[in-house]
C-alpha cells in the first residue's frame, strides 16, 4: 500500500468502516489503583466529507453493545446489564459525526452526537490521519486514529459500589481510542 495525502475527491463516494481493521477500545480506573481495558468487536459505519465544505459531514457508526469485550466473561455480562449499557433496552452505541474542525489530512477535531443509553450528548474526538492509499485490490483506503473522554454519568451508566478505604468500584471518567480504516470499494 503506498501513502498518500488525502485524496481531494474524497466526497465523490462514501466510505465504509473496514471492521476487519477497526479498533474502537475504552478504559476506565478499577478500585482506584488499575485500568481496565475493553473493546467492542463489532463496528459499522459510513463516511461522506466534501473538505471544501466542512459543514458536508456525513457520518454514522455503531457499535453493537453486545460485542462488548473486556476478557472477562463475567464482567462483559453485567457491563451488558441494566447496570450498565443495558444492551436489551438499548442494544447499540451510535456516534453521528456533526462537524470536523481542522485539516483532515493532519490533525483534527470531530464533533458529533454520541448516544449511549439512549442519552445523546455532543462528544469531541481527537483525531490524526494515518495515511491514504490504495490497496492491492485498486480499492482507497484511509487511515486515522482517534482519542477522547467522557463521564460515564453523563450517559446513566451510574452503577458503582464504595471501597472500605474511600474511593470506588469504577471511575468515572472513560478513556476511548479509535483506530479506524476507512474502505473505498474500487468502481
Amino acid at each position: 500500500m503506498t501513502s498518500t495525502s488525502i485524496p481531494m475527491d474524497i466526497a465523490s463516494r462514501p466510505w465504509s468502516v473496514d471492521a476487519s481493521h477497526t479498533n474502537v477500545g475504552f478504559s476506565v480506573r478499577h478500585l482506584m489503583i488499575s485500568t481496565v481495558r475493553g473493546r467492542f468487536a463489532q463496528v459499522e459505519g459510513s463516511a461522506v466529507y466534501d473538505p471544501t465544505k466542512p459543514g458536508s459531514l456525513g457520518l454514522r457508526v455503531s457499535l453493537p453493545v453486545d460485542s462488548i469485550s473486556t476478557h472477562n466473561e463475567q464482567r462483559d455480562t453485567h457491563l451488558k446489564s441494566a447496570d450498565f449499557f443495558d444492551a436489551a433496552g438499548h442494544p447499540e452505541i451510535t456516534f453521528v459525526g456533526k462537524r470536523v474542525e481542522g485539516d483532515v489530512g493532519g490533525k483534527f477535531k470531530l464533533i458529533g452526537d454520541l448516544t449511549i443509553r439512549g442519552i445523546t450528548k455532543e462528544f469531541v474526538l481527537n483525531v490524526s490521519s494515518e495515511g491514504a492509499g490504495s490497496d492491492p485490490w485498486g480499492n482507497e483506503r484511509l487511515g486515522f486514529s482517534a482519542t477522547g473522554s467522557l463521564n460515564r454519568m453523563d450517559y446513566g451508566l451510574t452503577w458503582n459500589a464504595a471501597l472500605e478505604t474511600g474511593g470506588v468500584v469504577v471511575g468515572d471518567e472513560v478513556k476511548v481510542t479509535v483506530d479506524v480504516e476507512l474502505l473505498r470499494a474500487k468502481e
